[in-house]
């Protein structure tokens, strides 16, 4: 009894074990076999996930050459270091994302098939080391130069304006190197003739004469040529284009009589490389109509403004003097009887006592005393503010007459 417990215990440490070894450190991830071109580039996956507390400190890829690898790549704490002369300038290693250490190989000969193993080194949180390792089979075929397709780098497509810079291309797949032929066919049944030997068939500018159907081969080491479709290549007149343009809105002319006028100052025409300008709205006119209209809306809009700020300047003023014309009328009634007082006292000098002079005693002359003469300047000076002589200046100086 006490055998079986021991056995069971055992075999759950060993269970517990292998789990932790498994699922507690990194796992590579490699095909077990990749296809590349021949003389063409291939990329050899080798990822893993990064776990918390995993260093990676080692990076090997290696070549299986006869029965032993062979070290062609390694990356440490140093920096990459590339072990063998014939992959010099062919060969990186991903290192922009953590976990991905692929391989890159370009220019694929035929002898660089062969088993590849990638081998990676992590520090553990306690201070060891674990190495991992996974073999990939890399085979180099001779592929076959796929159909061409021909494509434009204009967004006008293959029927474009006069004057532009545009090009066609054409595209294939297969083992490089691969040479590419343009042809341009002929009418009454001629062959066609052979226009250029480049993949990029460039028109520097496009002319009405360059119109016509055009095809591109292309051919590789392996396999036999191939041809592309032949594509119908239109290069339009610049007036054709005018014309296209303002026949499309003609019918609407018509039945919208108020519009046709804007519609003639917009036919423009545009081109990428600057070869084709804007048309006028028409001979003898200097300024399109949208021009007129935005410069009598600016000048219509300075005018009442301008108008607005007189109007307010011109109303502050008037209440401002119609204000202060108030208050004076205001404060004369308040101290008429004081200002009267005062003209009397100074303005009609008397011999007599005033206890002697208790009847009318009226006067032709005017009385030019200090006070009065300060209250008519004042008067004088709001009468010519409002152009009119304020009442109470009339009632102030009859009052002076009849007290003098």
């Amino acid at each position: 009894m006490a055998l079986a417990v021991m056995g069971i215990l055992l075999g759950l440490l060993l269970l517990g074990h292998l789990t932790v070894d498994t699922y507690g450190r990194p796992i590579l991830e490699v095909p077990e076999s990749i296809t590349g071109p021949w003389k063409g580039d291939v990329n050899i996956p080798c990822t893993y996930g990064p776990l918390q507390g995993y260093t990676q400190v080692l990076v090997k890829w290696l070549v299986q050459r006869g029965s032993d690898p062979v070290t062609i790549f390694l990356r440490d704490s140093s920096g990459d270091h590339i072990q063998q002369a014939k992959y010099q300038g062919r060969l990186h290693v991903n290192q922009k994302v953590p976990g991905d250490v692929s391989l890159q190989l370009s220019t694929l000969e035929m002898d660089d098939q062969s088993h590849y193993t990638c081998e990676v080194t992590w520090q553990t949180p306690d201070g060891n080391q674990v190495v991992r390792d996974k073999i990939t089979e890399l085979r180099v075929q001779k592929l076959s130069v796929s159909k061409p397709t021909v494509t434009t780098g204009s967004g006008y497509g293959f029927t474009v304006p006069q004057g532009m810079r545009i090009s066609l291309q054409c595209q294939a797949r297969g083992s490089p190197p691969i040479s590419y032929i343009w042809y341009k066919e002929q009418t009454n049944n001629q062959e066609p003739i052979k226009v250029a030997t480049l993949s990029t068939l460039l028109f520097k500018p496009a002319m009405v004469a360059d119109s016509g159907s055009y095809f591109c081969t292309a051919k590789g080491r392996v396999g036999s040529e191939q041809h592309s479709d032949i594509v119908k290549f239109v290069v339009k007149d610049s007036s054709e284009l005018l014309k296209t343009k303002t026949e499309a809105p003609t019918t609407m002319r018509h039945p919208l009589k108020a519009t046709s006028t804007v519609k003639q100052s917009w036919d423009w025409t545009t081109d990428v490389d600057g070869y084709l300008g804007a048309t006028s709205a028409g001979p003898g006119k200097s300024l399109p109509i949208f021009a007129i209209i935005l410069i009598i809306s600016l000048c219509c809009m300075v005018v009442f403004t301008m108008a607005y700020i007189m109007l307010c300047r011109k109303t502050s003023q008037q209440e401002h003097v119609y204000e202060a014309a108030r208050v004076h009328a205001r404060e004369a009634n308040d101290s008429g009887d004081t200002m009267r007082v005062a003209i009397f006292a100074s303005g009609c000098p008397s011999d007599e006592p005033a206890s002697q002079n208790l009847g009318n005693n009226y006067s032709d002359e005017p009385c030019i005393g200090q006070e009065y003469q300060i209250i008519a300047q004042i008067n004088g000076d709001y009468a010519r503010l409002l152009d009119t002589v304020p009442l109470d200046y009339d009632f102030l100086a009859t009052e002076g007459k009849t007290a003098c």
